[in-house]
C-alpha cells in the first residue's frame, strides 16, 4: 500500500513533478499551463473546476489527480425510465426538472500507481467529500469518463 496525501492544486505556487498516466490528454491537463487548451491551471484560475493532487508521502511524486466541478442532471437529456428511477429518491414535493450533481471531470492515476486500488480509494474519497461537506445541495455524482474507463466506474458506482 502506498502512503499518500491529497492536497488542493495551487497553480500560483505549485511546481509539479512529471506525471504520466499513459494518456496524453490527461497528462496535458495537469501539466500544461498555456491558455489555448483547457488545463488544471486555467480551470482553477477561472473557477471552472477544483483540482486535487495525490502525492507519494515518501518522495512527493504525483501518483494521481482529480478535478471536480458542479453539474446538473436535466430531465430533457435523460431517458424517461431512467429519469423516473432518479426522481423516486425525492419526495413528490421536491421533484424537479433538474437535480444538482458533482462532476468528476478528470481522474488520472500514474502508471506507477495503477492496479493498486488507488483509483477506487479516490472515488471513495470524492464520495466522502460529497456526503460530508454539504456546503451545497447535491444528490448525484456524474463522470466525464473516457470510454475505456467505463468498466472502472461501473464497478465503483451504482449506475443509473
Amino acid at each position: 500500500m502506498i502512503d499518500y496525501s491529497i492536497r488542493k492544486f495551487r497553480p500560483d505556487t505549485d511546481t509539479l513533478k512529471p506525471f504520466d498516466c499513459g494518456n496524453t490528454d490527461l497528462n496535458g491537463f495537469l501539466l500544461e499551463t498555456g491558455t489555448k487548451e483547457p488545463n488544471a491551471t486555467l480551470s482553477e484560475k477561472e473557477l471552472m473546476a477544483a483540482t486535487y493532487i495525490v502525492e507519494d508521502n515518501s518522495n512527493h511524486d504525483i501518483l494521481a489527480y482529480f478535478s471536480i466541478l458542479h453539474d446538473k442532471i436535466e430531465r430533457q437529456f435523460v431517458d424517461k425510465t431512467i429519469w423516473n428511477r432518479l426522481s423516486r429518491v425525492f419526495p413528490n414535493a421536491k421533484r424537479r426538472s433538474s437535480y444538482p450533481a458533482l462532476k468528476i471531470g478528470k481522474l488520472a492515476v500514474s502508471n506507477r500507481a495503477k492496479s493498486c486500488g488507488l483509483g477506487t480509494q479516490l472515488l471513495n474519497y470524492i464520495e466522502w467529500i460529497f456526503l460530508q461537506d454539504k456546503r451545497a445541495g447535491c444528490r448525484f455524482i456524474t463522470v466525464d469518463a473516457l470510454l475505456e474507463a467505463e468498466g472502472f466506474y461501473r464497478k465503483n458506482f451504482s449506475i443509473v
